[in-house]
């Protein structure tokens, strides 16, 4: 006996391809909507990220910057303290020379001259031991030199003729000395004028000749 099929089996069909289409779409559109918000959280992550480094590169340049001022404001000082160094130098030369030439007393005679920082040698020659310490006393009075120390003293044949040759540290006095009652403040660039010896005049210029 033949059996047959009255039901709507291409209907059926028809609509179970419909739902599993559905269904796909379905899928399709949520696992799109969750790739595009997964892509979209990934690249908010990193966006966040750079805005980050972009705010940590800000902060650490301006905090060069500062230290560029700080470096430049410290070159400017360092220039202005070196210029008034070497003017400081130039005047405590000065003195120095000065001092020299006023201290030293008749019958020495300079060979050389060296200052290191603030101490000062000097190698010469005197005609007998007692110029050599009339030259120290000097220096112990000086305003601008101080703590005379002697290093070597010797014999030695000069010309024909036995002369004391020595070797003298001092130092320099880095602050003007005070000045005494009535006394003018010396001009720029100048020292004040020291006290003579006992029974010796101040030298004169005739005196820079014995350096």
């Amino acid at each position: 006996m033949v059996r047959i099929n009255l039901l709507p089996h291409r209907e059926q069909k028809r609509q179970a391809r419909q739902r599993q289409f559905v269904s796909l779409a379905i899928g399709l559109a949520i696992l799109g909507i969750g790739t595009i918000g997964l892509g979209h959280i990934l690249i908010a992550a990193q966006i966040d990220n750079q805005n980050g480094r972009n705010k940590l590169l800000t902060t650490e340049i301006a905090k060069l910057d500062e230290q560029i001022k700080e470096i430049d404001r410290l070159r400017d000082q360092t220039q202005a303290l070196l210029a008034r160094k070497q003017v400081v130098d130039r005047t405590e030369a000065v003195h120095l020379l000065d001092q020299l030439v006023r201290q030293l007393p008749d019958g020495v005679y300079l060979k050389s001259v060296k200052q290191n920082g603030t101490r000062v040698t000097l190698v010469g020659y005197a005609q007998s031991n007692a110029r050599v310490s009339t030259l120290m006393r000097n220096v112990e009075s000086s305003p601008w030199l101080s703590s005379p120390d002697l290093v070597e003293i010797r014999s030695v044949a000069l010309d024909k003729q036995k002369v004391n040759e020595f070797t003298l540290a001092m130092q320099v006095k880095r602050a003007a000395p005070a000045l005494g009652a009535g006394q003018a403040p010396a001009p720029p660039g100048k020292a004040p004028p020291a006290k003579a010896p006992a029974g010796k005049a101040a030298s004169g210029p005739a005196d820079g000749a014995k350096s």
